[in-house]
């Protein structure tokens, strides 16, 4: 009898030992993907196409998960800020075995939590556990070999135990499961090849609808005048056709309101409003009264967008001449409204450090304002990416030391335009 107490005592040492191991490893990058794995099927936004309400609220979250994860593997990352987000997950299917398959896309609930954890694996755990969402395969994940920072040395060595181990404990073999999804990972040939039929005849169902959004983008641009429509998100060509037709709807009703709007850019995004690149923006969650009220402010708008243009000039002047540009690709998604308060506040702070910079000393330079960054940097197209919060001596100093390499980008990024642009000429030539 005592001889089979030691024997269940040393198995349990043993599975509170692996258990402290698991603990005291990090999660890699790609451990991470794979533990969320559950997780994305049940909220990615492609599966709420119906919804648009809940997949834009997805769409968000997601990136905000994104960056907070991605903030976590930084090495020497120490400034993290409790991050609230909130999800639409997909209900399970009772009976199903397979992860993707075993959600309904009948019914979602709307789950709210809270991030404040500092490390990879109390994350997964967290957001698991918040969704409702199995843990198990935590333990049979590949995790680095990268100890914690308390956990003792003797922790350090490596473990492998005997298969009896695992067929009597009932754990799962790592080395095994590694083996099988080494057997079975998908590739992206192999992929291509699985759904290459299948997205053949996708196309075809699509096309239809295709050439309705393009006739009716078209027949919208030569009626307003547009310089051209757009979507800042990567809707359904259905939805797409949706919010045209809601357009043309009001184009009808209130012809005398979109007067307003030739020439210009129309975007369809989700706040209503005009952007800082001064293209008009129609929120798809709101209602024709609401786009009315934009189309009637847009000679206010365009009011705004002289003085933003005036504060640019003067914040060029105590500068140097180094231009003032806003970067619509490389830059978030801001209102002519939010990008003004940016340039004022940055105008504010200069004009009361008055920094000596000589008169037109920087022409031909180019600087975009960034509020999400702390320290400046020099982009490889040639610009300047300033922070609003940039001390104005420092400041001073990175653009000095930065300006010729700033030179040398920017001729640089014009040689390669050009070459392309010749490239595109001569192509054209040939085809005559």
């Amino acid at each position: 009898m005592f001889c089979c107490l030691r024997v269940v005592r040393r198995l349990c040492l043993e599975k509170i030992l692996l258990q402290c191991i698991i603990q005291s490893r990090t999660l890699s990058g790609a451990d991470v993907i794979h533990a969320l794995k559950p997780f994305y099927f049940a909220v990615h936004p492609d599966f709420f196409g119906q919804h648009p309400k809940e997949r834009a609220v997805n769409e968000n979250s997601l990136k905000r998960l994104n960056g907070y994860l991605e903030n976590l593997q930084k090495p020497g990352f120490h400034s993290f800020k409790p991050t609230q987000l909130t999800f639409y997950v997909r209900e399970r299917e009772p009976n199903s075995s397979n992860v993707q398959e075993s959600f309904s896309t009948s019914g979602f609930r709307a789950v709210s939590f809270t991030l404040h954890t500092r490390d990879l694996l109390s994350t997964v755990l967290d957001i698991l556990n918040s969704c409702s969402l199995s843990t198990e395969h935590i333990q049979s994940l590949s995790v680095n070999s990268q100890p914690h920072k308390e956990a003792k040395s003797t922790l350090n060595r490596p473990i492998k135990w005997d298969k009896t181990y695992y067929s009597f404990t009932g754990f799962k073999d790592p080395e095994e499961e590694l083996d099988q999804a080494q057997r079975v990972e998908t590739t992206l040939t192999s992929w291509l090849d699985d759904n290459e039929a299948s997205a053949v005849i996708k196309l075809k169902k699509s096309l239809p609808l295709r050439e309705e959004l393009e006739r009716l983008k078209f027949e919208l641009s030569h009626q307003l005048q547009l310089s051209d429509i757009r979507w800042q998100r990567s809707w359904g060509i259905a939805h797409r056709c949706s919010q045209l037709h809601s357009l043309g709807r009001l184009v009808q009703q209130r012809p005398e309101v979109l007067k307003n709007v030739k020439g210009r850019t129309l975007v369809f995004t989700d706040r209503s409003g005009m952007s800082a690149a001064g293209h008009v923006m129609l929120g798809t969650m709101d209602v024709h009264h609401h786009w009315t009220k934009i189309f009637e402010r847009l000679p206010n708008y365009y009011k705004l967008q002289e003085r933003l243009l005036f504060l640019e000039d003067r914040i060029s002047q105590l500068l140097g001449g180094i231009q003032v540009i806003y970067v619509e690709e490389l830059q978030p998604l801001l209102t002519l409204e939010e990008y003004y308060d940016t340039l004022d506040s940055f105008y504010n702070k200069l004009l009361d450090s008055r920094l000596p910079f000589h008169p037109q000393s920087l022409r031909g330079l180019q600087m975009i304002l960034e509020s999400d960054r702390y320290t400046p940097s020099l982009h490889e197209f040639g610009h300047f990416t300033i922070p609003t919060v940039c001390d104005p001596a420092t400041l001073q100093w990175f653009i000095i030391a930065k300006a010729q390499e700033a030179r040398e980008n920017l001729k640089r990024r014009e040689d390669s335009v050009k070459i392309h642009c010749l490239g595109r000429i001569h192509m054209g030539d040939g085809l005559w």
